[in-house]
């Protein structure tokens, strides 16, 4: 198959876990008879610094054009809070721009990642949930403003956006274990209520199949460490994804491993890891590259429907870190971990093997 793809490197780290997602893109290219056309495109913080604006014209005309987008991580102190333009209002605006709604966001525990996690190895053995995150609603894109000394964020959802992202969740939900927990504050929030309803009502008619259990977000943060292998499909707005995401990623042992794809209503997606731009150990090359690599297997199977292709990136990630490769940030105490080119070349190794 031929395909276009936007690459977005961005801040950080960011460039750094990309270019291995590619090596491992390019080992899957050649002998499955596929070319991807790459088409490197400025975005984020390095975008403003060159362009004045942090999602440039002809980025999002790239974007617009390509089948799938990689990206990897913005922002940075250099762009931070009182910088007069900031790289996530880009990042925002590109998701709405690309339609892509539903964020999803998978967390399995490697059984060599086991000693990574900090909850008791009992609790972590067959866990596997798959996080469906609204994208381009909620509290982020409602209007922010101020007026003296206090400041507003609109929360704000339609019927449309809430039935939307629910029917994505039924479809997943339908072809996994058919459950899906629907998280809110229904005992606080309007927004929360509508979601509730709405929710309910979707599942009801066009899941039957599927089992629905709604939960208070708090309850949801308690029970994600309490009893995390009682999750199937985790269904949630926009703000809650995005805490309780970063929250379950350690039970997998670090964001560094974590993928995600973000979908819409065709097949064109953007993929990315969940962890953010790193600075701190940005240049240093000891990021993970997992999570990239990882994403670029989601971008071959939503995207692309290359099911068997992603399935060996996947297993040939697994193998790599069973067989020792660990970056800074899962290494076991006391060994020595590997630089992020490394476990480039452990996972590319891996793939040979398969």
């Amino acid at each position: 198959m031929k395909a276009r793809i936007a690459v977005l490197g961005g801040d950080g780290i960011g460039p750094e876990v990309v270019a291995e997602g590619l090596r491992v893109l390019q080992a899957v290219e050649r002998p499955g008879g596929h070319e991807f056309t790459l088409e490197h495109l400025p975005f984020g913080g390095t975008a403003i610094d060159a362009h004045g604006d942090g999602l440039p014209p002809h980025t999002l005309a790239g974007c617009l054009a390509a089948d799938a987008v990689l990206l990897g991580a913005i922002g940075g102190p250099k762009w931070g809070p009182s910088a007069p333009v900031r790289p996530e209002p880009a990042l925002l605006r590109l998701r709405s721009e690309l339609g892509v709604y539903a964020n999803l966001r998978p967390i399995t525990v490697m059984p060599a990642l086991r000693d990574a996690a900090p909850l008791k190895p009992e609790l972590l053995e067959g866990i596997d949930m798959l996080f469906v995150r609204e994208l381009t609603g909620g509290i982020y894109f409602g209007r922010k403003w101020r007026e003296g000394s206090t400041a507003f964020d609109e929360c704000r959802y339609s019927v449309a956006e809430i039935e939307r992202v629910t029917r994505v969740a039924g479809r997943l939900a339908t072809a996994r274990r058919g459950k899906i927990t629907q998280v809110d504050k229904s005992n606080v929030l309007e927004t929360s209520r509508l979601w509730r309803e709405v929710s309910s009502r979707v599942l009801q008619d066009e899941f039957p199949s599927v089992t629905l259990e709604h939960m208070l977000v708090d309850s949801a943060a308690m029970h994600l460490l309490r009893r995390p292998r009682d999750f199937d499909v985790v269904l949630t707005e926009n703000l809650f994804g995005d805490i309780l995401t970063d929250e379950a990623s350690m039970l997998a042992g670090s964001l560094g491993v974590l993928p995600s794809a973000a979908l819409g209503d065709g097949r064109r997606g953007l993929y990315e890891p969940i962890h953010g731009s790193a600075p701190d150990i940005a240049g240093r090359g000891i990021a993970n590259p997992c999570g990239t690599i990882l994403s670029v297997a989601l971008m071959l199977r939503h995207s692309f429907g290359l099911e068997a292709e992603a399935a060996r990136i996947e297993a040939a990630v697994e193998h790599a870190i069973a067989g020792g490769a660990r970056t800074a940030d899962i290494a076991a105490a006391g060994t020595t971990p590997i630089s992020t080119r490394q476990m480039g070349d452990a996972v590319l190794a891996e793939l040979a093997r398969g």
